[in-house]
């Protein structure tokens, strides 16, 4: 987003060469050929050069036409964060705090001694998808707006209200007080093909109204976000087209643009769109409740990638592992355990981690999941009753992001540790426990000190970790640690999978055993 006529327009100015011939003095009777060099005639032709391909438009202007009225630009105005303010300037020694206005002079709004924070001005796009004002847009573009107006093609200008929003797919919902306004429709059925061509209408960088056009260049793209596998396209987008349409050749609506990829924050021809399908089901949950709901299992996972396929064993084996349990969630109490490689729910495969917290968000609160995981080399099916997934803020809220205090601050351990893998191990007793501020019934042994030149740096592990497991099979000493390396180095394994705990949080980490 961007504020609304907050940047410059460059012109360009071409000079256009007139060709003109002129035959001065030319001999009464000769052909015209003869007084006339024939390289250096221009000729025009109102036939086409060659015929465009199958399905390629000669224009989008029909196009345009009949959707434009349906998209609309939204312009939000917001209380500046002090704290965002800080963000936006580091470095700076003391924090931003807006003085409160004078008595008397407290303004439109504040209220007598509050501080008054400055209103800042940003831009986005959106689109009708009916007749009596319910409009589509993202999240993010609404979030924490005080006010939102919404311009029409036509100029008017109309008040809306916030319906629902989801922070998970990135979409919300606003309404407009009227009826009779033009709107487009979902496509779910017809999915155009890679290659296809698409039209976005919207409001870059405060400009309504513009249309681009391209292709879709992939589907299925993972760009971090949970519930999503968004659409990339080729169609330029811009700061202020977030919430708008992809419009597919017969002006139906397959996609909602959200994101772009950008190393300059202009557009590169890599945009990104949530798919059709997702936006029609999550719009109609808002409209009809204005919240989302998504199942919960109670677990931190991460992907189960090739080099951990190996280290266990597993080559070529895809799927999520997991790493630490939410104690008294509903994984906890089903028995699924840390190290557990998820491969299944409810009989649908899973290959990421991704994969899994979608399968999981689809079940309402009560609902039984028959996840299947691989343990100890066995398939075995856990049965979960699913809970209610909190929201992102309340996850984000419970992650413990603290950094743990160095070990030896009480001073180091009295022997001499040996080294496994570039790895200086000690005892997690209870002086450990108090300097890394480990509580309950962790178990396991900590990182003394790390070879910066092994395989085990590489990977990001140092002073402080605590490794919990190492080959699927939990350690507590560095003779275990050590033992299981042995195990996998015996075994013919390229690397040992080991999980490490840092600052609340485990990742699991497949180490070199030998080489």
């Amino acid at each position: 987003m961007t504020s609304k006529k907050n940047g410059y327009l460059w012109g360009a100015l071409a000079g256009v060469s007139i060709a003109t011939a002129a035959v001065a003095g030319a001999s009464v009777g000769k052909p015209v050929a003869d007084r006339v060099d024939q390289s250096m005639l221009i000729r025009a032709s109102t036939a086409p050069i060659f015929a465009p391909p199958p399905g390629a438009p000669l224009s989008f202007a029909d196009i345009f036409e009949k959707v434009s009225p349906a998209v609309v630009s939204i312009n939000v105005t917001s209380k500046v964060d002090a704290a965002a303010l800080r963000r936006q300037i580091p470095g700076l020694p003391f924090d931003i705090v807006p003085r409160a206005a004078p008595d008397g002079e407290d303004g439109e709004g504040a209220q007598q001694g509050q501080p008054r924070l400055p209103n800042q001005q940003s831009s986005g796009s959106g689109f009708f998808i009916s007749p009596d004002g319910y409009i589509v847009t993202n999240n993010h573009v609404v979030e924490n707006a005080d006010e939102i107006k919404v311009v029409l093609k036509d100029e008017r200008e109309l008040d809306a209200v916030v319906v629902g929003r989801d922070e998970g797919t990135d979409l919300a919902v606003l309404k407009v007080k009227g009826s009779g306004f033009s709107f487009v429709n979902f496509e779910n059925a017809a999915k155009p093909r890679v290659g296809d061509w698409v039209i976005t209408v919207g409001n870059p960088f405060g400009l309504g109204g513009t249309a681009t056009a391209g292709i879709i260049s992939a589907y299925g793209r993972d760009i971090g976000e949970t519930f999503v596998d968004y659409i990339q396209i080729d169609a330029p987008i811009n700061r202020g087209n977030s919430g708008g349409p992809t419009f597919d050749i017969y002006g139906r609506v397959i996609g909602v643009n959200t994101a772009i990829f950008s190393p300059s924050g202009g557009s590169v021809g890599i945009g990104f769109a949530i798919p059709a399908d997702v936006a029609d089901a999550i719009t109609k949950q808002l409209i009809a409740g204005g919240k989302i709901t998504r199942g919960y299992i109670g677990a931190s996972i991460q992907n189960f990638t090739s080099e951990m396929a190996e280290a266990q064993g597993m080559a070529g084996q895809k799927g999520a592992i997991v790493a630490d349990l939410v104690p008294g969630g509903p994984s906890a109490k089903a028995g699924l355990v840390p190290g557990d490689v998820v491969v299944a729910v409810n009989g649908v495969k899973v290959r990421t981690s991704s994969e899994l917290t979608r399968e999981v968000a689809k079940a309402r609160a009560g609902d039984v999941l028959h996840v299947e995981v691989l343990r100890d080399g066995s398939r075995k099916t856990v049965d979960i009753r699913s809970g209610v997934r909190p929201t992102e803020k309340e996850l984000a809220s419970n992650d413990n992001s603290g950094s743990p205090r160095a070990p030896g601050a009480e001073g180091g351990p009295a022997v001499q540790l040996p080294a496994v893998l570039g790895l200086k191990l000690a005892p997690l007793d209870d002086a450990a426990r108090r300097r890394l501020n480990i509580e309950g019934p962790v178990r396991g042994v900590v990182v003394d000190s790390v070879d910066q030149s092994s395989d085990a740096a590489q990977r990001g592990l140092r002073k402080g970790d605590v490794i919990t497991q190492a080959g699927g099979r939990p350690v507590t000493s560095a003779s275990e640690f050590s033992a299981a390396v042995d195990v996998a180095k015996k075994g013919g394994r390229p690397s040992i999978l080991v999980g490490v705990l840092r600052a609340g949080r485990t990742t699991f980490l497949p180490i070199k055993v030998s080489g």
